[in-house]
């Protein structure tokens, strides 16, 4: 099939490896070389491992999101959901936020529209869950906690109370072990501003389904943290699976039965069921089938990289191992993935991802955390500090890392504020209710 002299690039997904590929693209592409699309439901990207400290107070949620339009200023972002790919039309169905879907036409397919939550049919889950993946999600998050603690100190229920002190998160993971912890230090610092409300009286609950949290860390170092966090009266239930959630009551397969007000569900990801709506070669696992050249396997002009991507991992000597769903192997996937793009379109040889584990980090609160960085095992401050310190070299552009290093130096001076913003949540409520019509005596 012969190349258009200007061949279109259409970028599915804004996230880690969307943005990251369209960056370089646009930086090494010569003039008039290629157009480049991006399309995604929202406008930015955002710094996920960012989210515990934005939910915590830590950062201002505005400075741990990157505007596509502001970096992206070579290519065409389009702010809606592909709903559909046909690979042999080289075709893909855009629907815009607002008004009917139409085709988009496009000459080379990156496929970057990441995960979604992965969830299970537990009774009440869809009704009270809370996820944790977005910006919105870590602010309504944020406010609800702070609402609970406004509830506690103001009623005189004692099972209101002890229901709405009561905060349960599902799943051992990066994503569920920092949220806890973070969220638990906010509401630990908040409560000194709250007449009658004690530690002691909080509930924290983290229940995941394995023997193990962390499991991207050493064991050891796994169980450190259960023991950091129990100094913090923060209960961590292994082995045990949540069976109902139905009205905020839960149920536990351990027998163990209690209300909560707040349960947040982290327990993993699984890939963009837009993934099923397109012609591309799926796995038993509904990600789509890559070479490590990050191209789909057998499709010519289609390539994937991310959470949605099965890319093996040469790292290991099994041929059945393929690189986990994490930000680290999207960042680095990314810069290849554009540099194999270029030498595809400029007909010159592509390369192999290969990559070497550098590690993990992970905030356990202020001042408090775990690290493995190439062997090394952190603990309490120097592994914060660690975490702090890499995320904030792997946060994009000079900008937003002035603004997270600003938000980081003002917390040493003023103490985190403790205000819920709960109207957030319908903020057209006391609108409805002042326009309401008043029924006649």
């Amino acid at each position: 099939m012969s190349r258009p002299q200007r061949p279109h690039v259409l970028i599915v997904g804004g996230g880690y490896v969307g943005m990251y590929t369209a960056l370089r693209l646009q930086r090494r592409l010569r003039r008039g070389e290629a157009s480049i699309t991006v399309v995604d439901p929202q406008s930015y990207m955002t710094y996920q491992p960012f989210l515990p400290e934005t939910g915590a107070g830590n950062l201002e949620p505005r400075h741990v999101v990157v505007p596509l339009r502001r970096v992206l200023r070579r290519c065409q972002i389009l702010a809606g959901a592909i709903t559909s790919v046909d690979h042999g039309r080289r075709t893909a169905t855009f629907q815009p936020g607002e008004g009917p879907a139409y085709e988009l036409s496009y000459d080379v397919l990156v496929l970057a529209p990441g995960s979604v939550a992965r969830t299970l049919p537990i009774p009440g889950l869809r009704e009270r869950g809370i996820g944790f993946r977005t910006v919105a999600e870590a602010i309504y998050l944020r406010n609800h906690v702070l609402g609970e603690l406004d509830i506690a100190a103001s009623t005189t229920d004692a099972a209101i109370r002890r229901r709405a002190l009561t905060f349960v998160f599902i799943g051992g993971g990066y994503a569920g072990i920092e949220a806890l912890a973070e969220l638990e230090d906010m509401a630990r610092d908040a409560i000194r501003w709250y007449d009658g409300i004690s530690a002691a009286e909080m509930r924290w609950v983290m229940v995941e389904a394995s023997g193990r949290i962390l499991p991207e860390v050493s064991e050891d170092l796994g169980v450190y943290t259960i023991r950091e966090l129990a100094t913090r009266d923060i209960e961590v239930k292994l082995n045990t699976r949540v069976q109902s959630l139905v009205d905020g009551h839960v149920e536990l397969s351990s027998g163990e039965r209690f209300d909560a007000e707040t349960i947040v569900w982290t327990a993993g990801v699984r890939p963009h069921p837009l993934l099923e709506s397109t012609d591309l070669p799926l796995d038993d696992k509904k990600r789509v089938r890559c070479a490590a050249t990050l191209h789909v396997d057998g499709v010519d002009d289609a390539w994937a990289a991310g959470d949605c991507a099965a890319v093996p991992d040469l790292s290991k000597n099994d041929p059945a191992a393929f690189t986990s769903p994490s930000a680290q192997h999207a960042v680095r996937q990314a810069k290849l993935l554009a540099d194999n793009i270029l030498a595809s379109l400029r007909d010159e040889p592509v390369r192999d991802y290969r990559h070497a584990y550098a590690g993990s980090v992970a905030s356990l609160g202020l001042h408090k955390g775990v690290a493995e960085i190439y062997g090394v095992k952190l603990r309490g401050l120097p592994a914060w500090f660690m975490h702090r310190t890499y995320h904030m070299t792997r946060m994009p552009t000079t900008n937003r890392k002035i603004r997270v290093i600003a938000d980081w130096t003002l917390a040493l001076f003023f103490r985190r504020e403790i205000v819920s913003l709960g109207d957030f949540e319908n903020p057209r409520r006391a609108f409805e209710e002042a326009t309401a019509p008043v029924d006649a005596a």
